[in-house]
């Protein structure tokens, strides 16, 4: 199962998710504590200029709930090829 979540409301989501077609669910988290506690969301640096907000990240989570990996920060080229190459791994883990 994927997810993704960001502090958006459901109905950003929901056009969000129509507009790219998209098949995953998207979790609504606007006080940003789920965010928090996955590393999801905090402090960063853009360009030198220190704020609080959304990291994209990664978090996979194994079939007995436990964190196998987190990557963080996310970069869309390559990423689903990381992602599924630790899935595979996982599942030829005894």
């Amino acid at each position: 199962m994927v997810l993704g979540c960001s502090p958006d409301s459901i109905e950003s989501h929901r056009k969000f998710s129509k507009k790219r077609s998209l098949e995953i669910s998207l979790l609504s988290d606007p006080s940003k504590e789920t965010m928090t506690a996955y590393g999801g969301y905090g402090p960063k640096s853009i360009l030198g200029v220190k704020t609080k907000g959304v990291i994209r990240s990664t978090v996979l989570i194994d079939p007995e709930g436990r964190v196998a990996e987190v990557w963080r920060p996310v970069h869309a080229k390559g990423h689903a090829d990381l992602v599924l190459a630790k899935l595979q791994t996982l599942n030829s883990s005894p």
